[in-house]
């Protein structure tokens, strides 16, 4: 079985690592356009760069990482866990590096991917081939530039946070940044106490959420050794914070108690620390909790209302040579521009992808963006993507999510490798089918607020939100096993070939237990969803009232934060 990986980040590793355990008789070429592994957090290196989730979950669910020097992790620490990890299970055999996709093209005939890579070092193009094709190139991996007339003109340093500049000096300068996402929030916190003066430019305010878990602090020299040393301490923590990441969707329904009671809260607390009437319009949104990504704010207010920096609301008009003129006509001049406006979030491939009849993915997904489960797209067989269209970025854990898809994935590879499978891709009608169910959940959440959002190619059709619709859990829940008839598959003739030649492969291995389902007790799986679900999430051992902390509610936010509400109900759904 020979695959290709396109990637070597986060979920490139993570699929071949679980491919490495499970797996014989395999070859797996993963492609990385950067000099080294560890996807966005090589490339982005601008000041503040963190994660805004707690370090000790922002690692794959069965390697944790108990010396975490502090509770968020900076983007250095985090592209060392990933080196380190792959260092650790040998996975750097399997990639390489400085060679870039250029383009794929499914030959039926042959039942393969070809596929055309470019290595960057020396410029010449690779013809490749594989049986099976993975996108892990992720969805924040092509930084661009705003579309802001004149943005090119400007005669300073001209900055974007994907792709900083360290060697231009920022302090005792005159710096406008555009955006205030959680790359922009980052920016102004580590910039507004060096430079001259800090002019940030909003299209809109955004909800702060506070830390998404404990305030921001070093770990003492005895926590981390606790965390080595004491069973059980570090993954009861873990399993807390990730329990109120996976209580999140309640506060997503637009008419739920908790969306309005989180609501007020943060309206509360934001005006508290504003203390100004004429200033809350550029700080509070009339939006829903959750309609943009929340972000945790913890200085950003304090930042931005210190005599040293301002908030200029509204579309910008043009960029000229000297600085940036808002949509009043006002004229700003900066010594540097810095625009932390994120990615191009399409989900189109970013290279030509054809698949059956010829169809380019990246032509039909820039008209309507169709795709099975996040993990797969019509008349493309044999192909998966990580965190496609419909993801749960919006409502649950980013990794855990990457760790299941890999293996719903690798269960589709084991199916190819044993049972004579030619082809496989997901009906049309199928997708059709989750489309419209999903837009009539969509709809009653706040993901249709009129916000700007990279969630969504438009602002409030719920068919252009594309996130999922239900909770992380839920999505986990959901490609917890393949559904068949949801696919086309295709055979390399007699569908039944597999079968061999009608002894068992324990037959042939003399080291087997031929007798191996006689026993004393029933020990075998459940054969129902829900027995199953019930036994593997410990249903009945845990008493959620006797732990508020881990559901998403007001008394889950971090100790010492002042609550003007507290909050009795989280929504199940």
């Amino acid at each position: 079985m020979r695959i290709i990986c396109i990637g070597a980040g986060a979920s490139g590793l993570c699929f071949a690592y679980k491919l490495q355990r499970s797996f014989h008789n395999f070859t797996l070429t993963v492609y990385e356009k950067n000099e080294g592994i560890a996807g966005v957090w090589r490339e982005n290196t601008y000041p503040g760069c963190a994660c805004d989730y707690e370090a000790h979950n922002y690692t794959y669910s069965w390697e944790p990482k108990p010396d975490w020097p502090s509770v968020y992790a900076k983007a250095p620490e985090i592209r060392k866990y990933f080196e380190d990890f792959a260092q650790k299970y040998a996975l750097n055999q399997y990639c390489k590096t400085q060679h870039q996709v250029t383009g794929a093209r499914w030959n039926d005939r042959d039942g393969v991917w070809q596929v055309q890579v470019r290595d960057l070092i020396i410029g010449s193009v690779i013809n490749d081939t594989c049986d099976i094709l993975i996108n892990a190139s992720g969805v924040l991996n092509a930084w661009r530039w705003p579309d802001i007339p004149g943005l090119k003109q400007f005669r300073g340093p001209l900055l974007h946070s994907a792709k900083w500049d360290e060697g231009v000096t920022l302090a005792g300068k005159r710096v406008g940044l555009i955006g205030n996402g959680s790359s922009g929030q980052q920016l102004i916190e580590a910039l507004q106490p060096t430079v001259r003066h800090l002019t940030v430019f909003i299209r809109q305010p955004t909800w702060l959420l506070g830390p998404f878990g404990e305030e921001p602090r070093a770990y003492s020299e005895q926590e981390i050794d606790e965390f080595k040393t004491r069973p059980g301490l570090l993954l009861e923590k873990r399993k807390r914070f990730e329990t109120r990441v996976n209580s999140y969707f309640g506060v997503c329904l637009k008419d739920s108690n908790t969306q309005a009671q989180i609501r007020d809260h943060l309206t509360c607390e934001m005006k508290k620390k504003l203390q100004n009437q004429d200033q809350e319009k550029l700080f509070i949104p009339d939006y829903g909790v959750g309609c943009r990504r929340p972000t945790p704010g913890v200085k950003y207010i304090e930042s931005l209302t210190a005599e040293n920096a301002e908030i200029v609301l509204g579309d910008i008009r043009e960029v000229t040579a000297n600085g940036v003129v808002d949509h009043h006509g006002k004229e700003h001049c900066f010594d540097i521009l810095v625009c932390a406006t994120g990615f191009d979030t399409s989900y189109k491939p970013r290279f030509p992808l054809v698949g059956l009849k010829g169809q380019n993915l990246q032509v039909e997904w820039s008209k309507d963006v169709k795709a099975y489960l996040a993990i797969a797209a019509p008349d493309m067989p044999n192909y998966f993507v990580f965190y496609g269209p419909n993801n749960p970025f919006a409502s649950g854990a980013f990794l855990a999510t990457v760790e299941f898809q890999a293996e719903y994935m690798l269960k589709f590879c084991d199916r190819w490798q044993t049972e004579n499978i030619h082809s496989f891709s997901p009906k049309m009608e199928a997708v059709e089918d989750f489309l419209e169910h999903a837009a009539q959940v969509i709809d009653k959440t706040v993901w249709v607020d009129k916000c700007r959002s990279w969630y969504k190619s438009a602002p409030t059709n719920p068919r252009a939100v594309n996130l999922w619709p239900g909770s992380g859990l839920h999505y986990i829940e959901a490609i917890s096993e393949v559904r068949a008839d949801d696919w086309n598959i295709t055979y390399k003739g007699n569908r039944f070939e597999w079968l061999g030649n009608g002894f068992s492969q324990a037959e042939l291995d003399p080291t087997c237990d031929l007798a191996y389902y006689v026993r004393e007790t029933d020990d075998g799986p459940f054969l129902s969803r829900a027995k199953r679900r019930k036994i593997l999430t410990k249903s009945g051992q845990f008493n959620a009232k006797a732990t508020p902390t881990g559901s998403f509610s007001l008394e889950s936010m971090p100790k010492g934060r002042e609550h003007s509400t507290r909050l009795d109900e989280v929504v199940a759904t």
